[in-house]
């Protein structure tokens, strides 16, 4: 069910979000379902919202970029990272821009699937925008494996702090280790891997797919609609704070990680800091580096667990029971811990880290964060074709269209060739 608030106060007295719609709109429900009305609060600030933000994106899969460079070389490294800043920055204002919009007019949309829903058609809702974000947010609940709390606005402040001191440890360690000439048993080597032309193609478009996972959001509707009304510039202002903490942390430990290591930095930069079971740097900041990782995994978990509950709250929750009765709370305690639970065995099934970054970034974030939000702009406001901005959005939907679908063939083909190595639940 597509979910539309009403913002207009006056309509709200009056009865419904029905009068909002213009007559071409499908009819919409006044009420919320469960999901909604429990998961979907809008009560934050802008600050929060640079909360949610950062702990969405400034996340732990930032720690495999210098594998990424290792694929793609300095030049090309630094560039994608500059490009892959400046396109999202751009296609999550958009997107931000498009809510804002909806509102205004009275259909305030909550959720990804629902704002599919509306400008694309109820069949791209719900058989493409909604399995893809569910598939991309789980994929990331698989690859954090704990679950946080119930409150966003504390845990997530506490990761945004979270995540820039385990970038700190993570590029401090790979300065030391670079610096010192009897760290590594092996000289730095900075040329593309690969035996052939094919592999290191194959790797550059892998490596552009973990930088999408890395920069990928794929929950901007649900994280504006924590935002109490008006919405009007508060997407702006969190997305400043929370980019700000992307250029200190993505290019600090990226560029760090790949001088210090070469093309052999691991999917998990981590990893570097033990040479043949020997640490590079002291084993109580190796510790302390980790745990500040393990920590941050469980407010990304409560993040991008958001589509999830959203769901499980609509399927088994009741709307005209009070949020925490026992009629709600039992289902919702057993369906939240079954699903940390399946995701936790697939992580564990699953161990290359890296391999999996690229896989959900190009068939979920790349479509989801590239694509789909200078779609939705240029479809609901109809800019001239003639206008430097419907280009510059179609120019960018028809290029992340042929890199997205290059890389889902280069993700495959990468897991398929690690997978020969791998065994399942391997203690890696």
């Amino acid at each position: 069910m597509a979910v539309t608030v009403e913002t207009d106060p006056k309509l709200q007295q009056d009865g419904g979000a029905a009068a909002a719609a213009d007559s071409s709109d499908p009819p919409q429900k006044a009420e919320l379902d469960a999901g909604a009305l429990f998961v979907l609060e809008s009560k934050g600030s802008w600050v929060h919202c640079g909360y949610h933000l950062t702990t969405s994106i400034v996340a732990p899969p930032l720690l495999s970029l210098p594998f990424a460079l290792t694929l793609l070389g300095w030049a090309g490294g630094i560039v994608s990272l500059v490009v892959a800043a400046l396109v999202t920055f751009y296609s999550y204002n958009l997107l931000s821009l498009v809510l804002e919009h909806q509102a205004a007019m009275g259909r305030r949309q909550l959720r990804f699937r629902d704002m599919a829903n509306q400008i694309l058609g109820p069949r791209w809702g719900r058989y493409y925008v909604g399995p893809i974000q569910f598939m991309v947010c789980y994929g990331a609940v698989v690859a954090c494996t704990l679950l946080g709390g119930q409150c966003m606005k504390h845990i997530n402040l506490v990761s945004l702090l979270l995540c820039l001191a385990y970038s700190a440890c993570a590029t401090a360690a790979s300065v030391h280790i670079g610096t010192s000439s009897s760290s590594s048993s092996q000289p730095k080597e900075y040329s593309l891997p690969g035996d052939s032309t094919q592999d290191r193609l194959f790797g550059i478009f892998n490596a552009i797919a973990i930088i999408g996972t890395t920069y990928g959001n794929g929950i901007i509707p649900e994280i504006q609609a924590t935002v109490a009304a008006p919405v009007k510039g508060k997407m702006f202002k969190g997305l400043c704070i929370c980019y700000a903490v992307i250029l200190a942390t993505f290019f600090s430990v990226g560029v760090s990680g790949y001088w210090a290591f070469g093309n052999r930095a691991d999917g998990l930069v981590l990893s570097n800091f033990v040479d043949n079971g020997r640490p590079l740097v002291p084993k109580w900041f190796v510790l302390m580096t980790n745990v500040f990782t393990i920590l941050q995994l469980s407010a990304v978990a409560v993040v991008y667990l958001q589509p999830t509950n959203e769901v499980l709250e609509g399927t088994f929750g009741d709307p005209t029971s009070k949020q925490f009765s026992v009629r709600n709370v039992v289902p919702r305690v057993m369906s939240r811990s079954l699903s940390v639970v399946v995701a936790t065995v697939v992580a564990a099934m699953l161990p290359f880290f890296g391999d999996i970054n690229a896989l959900i970034g190009a068939f979920g974030f790349i479509p989801l964060d590239f694509i789909l939000p200078v779609v939705f702009y240029n479809l609901t406001f109809k800019p001239s074709k003639r206008s430097l901005v419907f280009w510059l959005n179609s120019t960018i939907a028809v290029v992340f269209s042929a890199v997205g679908a290059i890389a889902a063939v280069a993700a495959v083909r990468q897991m398929s060739l690690d997978a020969k190595t791998y065994r399942l639940f391997a203690n890696v």
